[in-house]
């Protein structure tokens, strides 16, 4: 396999399980240096252990994207020892266990949490490495297929993944002028650690209804977010690109 980020440090969110793991090795393969940003100390220090143990240049640096405080001392400390950041994978957000009220039950509580996390904290993110991100590199930021369709039950979630929507888009014109790219994936369903709780009557509908129709795997995604990271995508920003086999058009 060629290494086309040899050399390139690249940061993602949120990788201490799940997609953002499989996004983290699949860009180590390649040949990144990748920074485990995890708010989970036992993830993130299990998941830079299984990189390195594999041959892979792979840190985790502790981070809570809701804190700006964290996330400043995260980007400080991914810029150490390169001549700036190639990408930024804005991967961590709040999905797990978060379904099932209505739009009137949801607490005030429960929906500021969940914008402090899915939209301040892909924000904070952003805010804190951009400066420090060299020109032409790429940002990938990361909402839900969700958006397209509108689960009920779900509002305060959708609502934080609708603006990860818009952020993008606004960010793609800060950064034109630097050829740094801003592009959104949008996953499906994603069999993983986060929805291995989800009933397999969901899972049963959700592939039913897509055109292609089997169970989303994390290896799904991670080839589209090598391909928005790298040259082959020089020339596309601004966009959003949901993977789920078909369950959403637009």
């Amino acid at each position: 396999m060629s290494k086309r980020f040899s050399g390139e440090r690249i940061v993602v969110t949120g990788s201490g399980r799940g997609l953002g793991f499989a996004f983290a090795e699949r860009l180590c393969r390649e040949g990144a240096s990748v920074i485990v940003a995890e708010i989970d100390a036992a993830l993130g220090a299990a998941a830079e252990a299984k990189l390195k143990a594999a041959g892979y240049d792979a840190r985790f640096v502790q981070t809570d994207i809701s804190s700006e405080a964290s996330v400043a001392a995260m980007a400080a400390e991914a810029a150490k020892g390169c001549d700036g950041i190639h990408g930024v994978v804005a991967n961590a957000g709040w999905a797990n266990n978060v379904g099932g009220k209505h739009y009137d039950e949801i607490t005030p509580e429960v929906w500021d949490r969940m914008m402090a996390i899915n939209v301040r904290g892909t924000w904070l993110t952003i805010r804190a490495l951009g400066p420090k991100m060299r020109n032409g590199g790429s940002i990938v930021t990361v909402s839900s297929d969700t958006i397209y369709w509108g689960p009920p039950r779900l509002l305060h979630y959708v609502t934080s993944k609708s603006a990860i929507v818009g952020m993008t888009r606004s960010l793609a014109r800060e950064f034109g002028e630097r050829m740094i790219r801003v592009n959104c994936l949008l996953p499906g369903l994603t069999m993983g650690e986060a929805t291995k709780d989800i009933p397999q009557d969901r899972w049963n509908d959700y592939a039913s209804r897509a055109i292609l129709k089997r169970t989303q795997q994390p290896d799904d995604l991670d080839g589209v977010v090598v391909f928005l990271m790298s040259d082959d995508s020089k020339f596309i920003t601004a966009q959003t690109l949901a993977v789920d086999g078909g369950f959403s058009m637009h």
